[in-house]
């Protein structure tokens, strides 16, 4: 099988590595990719938003499947584009993107589906959010309507602060605090069947403690081994399979990665936000643990033929990824700072450096972004995953580099506040 893998990112670069250890995959294409992908991928300098460019790149290199790793093209509908040129592709369409694409629309088809989530307002003025944060006091959670890479939410008790957030946002989705700790779930879906990968659990803001603002992610781990036996169940029943028949029922069936995100309340699993691809960095463990093949799995999603695979297995132990951002994220980034150390961890077995913000310059590996890369380990537990991955942060360094000292340092379920996504 040939595949393309579209993105620039660190989920992009998990996925091509487990694509690249999977034994029917003969080929792994990217576009544009990044260093680390690079050196296991074929790259095209083709920009994922020009959906044409991208379906003419998938037909030229006769691609078998198309994996579309970032959320802005699936909304701005490069999926579609694929699908016309008679490419199988792992993505959902425009339409179905809107799940991750408007926080409304997805809140009107959770409602519709009878999916357990917190009660929400989508608001257009500033009156509006007023009432909306009154009328379910703090802690208040505001979430911008559209994509905002993982930054878009306010969870906080002063109201002022929340009301700041909306004004500059345009219109919003205010809702109901859900008390509890976080996991991601990722579903791999063909339109009417899900299946389950790991649960995982991610830290979102940028300082230990769960302080400071959200970022797109700043680790994070899996198994969880403090879940409930019994939640992947509920969550595929009460959650996934009823979205999946009303995304179904509106004509935009669901193809691809269905993330979602929960929090674990007192009153069961409730869904904080879906989103439509895999999550970076909470996938970066979850594929290091598995062991069946990715490409299959993935070309029967887009053929819809789920139904005929075996489930996805993945190894004992434990993964942890960490990862280092440049000087100023998340409010902005440094670019053009030397990277060293990467190629000692090169002949480690089990940790591995996965590649977000980087360029290659004359000066060698340089950041290029916010959150520049991940150190990913797998062990015995989620303890000696953790010791290292934190060993090989050690032995890299670029000036201004930044990262939390505590990713999976309680795996209990106790981090940050729930409800804290967008």
């Amino acid at each position: 099988m040939r595949t393309l893998v579209v993105g620039t990112g660190g989920r992009e670069h998990a996925l091509v590595l487990a694509l690249a250890a999977d034994p029917t995959v003969t080929e792994v294409h990217a576009a544009p990719g990044n260093p680390g992908i690079g050196e296991v991928a074929t790259l095209h300098p083709v920009d994922p938003m020009d959906g044409p460019a991208v379906a003419a790149l998938a037909t030229s290199i006769g691609a078998d499947l198309v994996v579309i790793g970032p959320e802005a093209p699936l909304v701005a509908g490069v999926a579609d584009d694929v699908r016309a040129a008679g490419v199988a592709v792992f993505g959902p369409s425009r339409d179905a993107a809107r799940l991750e694409g408007s926080k409304a629309f997805s809140k009107e088809v959770m409602a519709a589906a009878g999916v357990p989530t917190a009660g929400s307002h989508t608001c257009t003025t500033p009156d509006e959010v007023a009432a909306a944060l009154d009328a379910f006091g703090a802690p208040y959670v505001v979430k911008d309507d559209a994509l905002a890479a993982g930054k878009g939410v306010v969870v906080t008790t002063d109201r002022d602060e929340a009301l700041a957030h909306a004004a500059g946002c345009g219109r919003v989705v205010v809702e109901e605090f859900l008390d509890g700790p976080e996991f991601s779930l990722f579903v791999v879906c063909d339109g009417t069947v899900g299946r389950p990968l790991l649960p995982a659990q991610d830290f979102k803001r940028i300082f230990d403690g769960g302080r400071g603002p959200n970022t797109g992610g700043m680790g994070s781990y899996a198994p969880l081994t403090w879940l409930p036996d019994g939640i992947v169940d509920t969550v595929v029943a009460e959650v996934v399979a009823p979205t999946l028949a009303e995304m179904e029922r509106r004509g935009a069936p669901f193809v691809g990665c269905l993330y979602v995100g929960l929090a674990l309340t007192a009153a069961g699993p409730k869904v904080i936000e879906f989103n439509c691809r895999f999550g970076d960095p909470d996938v970066q463990p979850v594929l290091a643990l598995l062991t069946s093949p990715l490409g299959t799995l993935l070309r029967a999603a887009a053929d819809g033929d789920l139904a005929a695979v075996p489930a996805p297995t993945f190894a004992d132990g434990a993964s942890v990824s960490v990862v280092m951002a440049s000087a100023g994220y998340p409010e902005g980034s440094s670019t053009g700072d030397v990277i060293v150390g990467t190629e000692t961890l090169a002949v480690e077995d089990d940790v591995d450096v996965v590649h977000a913000g980087t360029a290659r310059t004359d000066a060698g590996l340089v950041t290029a972004g916010g959150r520049v890369l991940a150190v990913r380990a797998t062990g015995s537990d989620v303890a000696d995953a953790r010791a290292k991955a934190y060993e090989g942060i050690s032995s890299i360094s670029f000036p201004g580099a930044q990262w939390r000292r505590d990713i999976a340092a309680e795996p209990l379920g106790v981090v940050e506040g729930a409800a804290s996504r967008g």
